[in-house]
């Protein structure tokens, strides 16, 4: 299962700023990945990771913005079509591991 986080922050003003900083840190450290400036993708292994996971970070979404979490399935994630420029680029995830 995947979960990606996406989020439209102000930071207009200083503290602003701090807050949306403060929530992209949170998000890293917590094991999620950059996909785009306000897009972070993390995997999860089961339903209740998921839970917890989520429940986190809505802990931490800052006072003002729009925060929105999805979670989707490993075989939804590999209908995903990606284009660098021109190119369509594999989905490929080095972090997945086939087991047997």
């Amino acid at each position: 299962m995947w979960l990606l986080v996406m989020f439209d922050l102000p930071v207009v003003l200083d503290h602003e700023r701090k807050a949306a900083t403060r929530f992209r840190n949170v998000l890293l450290d917590n094991g999620f990945q950059m996909a785009n400036y306000s897009v972070y993708l993390r995997n999860v292994s089961s339903l209740a990771q998921s839970d917890r996971v989520a429940s986190l970070i809505s802990s931490k979404v800052p006072d003002s913005g729009i925060v929105s979490i999805l979670r989707f399935t490993d075989k939804q994630y590999e209908q995903m079509m990606t284009f660098h420029g021109k190119s369509r680029k594999s989905n490929e995830n080095p972090e997945m591991f086939l087991l047997f």
